[in-house]
């Protein structure tokens, strides 16, 4: 959950203040033994649940966003948020999904990079 503006952390580097919004999904992940019987009941395996981030940045600045580009370009981060089933913080290593900014007008001349999305998605299930 976001609680407070050091509760999602990146690399060590805290997000909170770059961020107006943060959304958790928790995805379960199910082996192929897994499925419907002709009843309609549900059986099989569960490998694991998956936490997904997903963040909404803020209009940036152009020194916060090259600050924050190498981080998210990046093939791994160490992720740490607060999950409310453990009632703790929990780091967890994640990749990046694809995102996209849009600038109107050039940096240069005062101008922000407008705000985007990116999701933090766990490598592996959750302990």
């Amino acid at each position: 959950m976001f609680i407070d503006k050091d509760s999602i952390m990146v690399n060590n580097v805290s997000l909170g203040q770059y961020l107006t919004k943060a959304k958790y999904g928790y995805y379960k992940l199910y082996a192929p033994d897994s499925g419907r019987n002709l009843e309609g009941e549900q059986s099989g395996t569960l490998i694991g649940i998956f936490p997904k981030i997903m963040v909404t940045f803020r209009k940036l600045t152009q020194a916060e966003y090259e600050l924050l580009v190498p981080i998210l370009d990046s093939a791994r981060q160490s992720l740490t948020y607060y999950d409310p089933n453990k009632k703790t913080n929990v780091t967890m290593d994640t990749y990046t999904g694809d995102y996209e900014t849009e600038s109107i007008g050039m940096i240069s001349t005062g101008h922000k990079i407008e705000p985007f999305d990116i999701s933090f998605i766990a490598v592996r299930k959750r302990s």
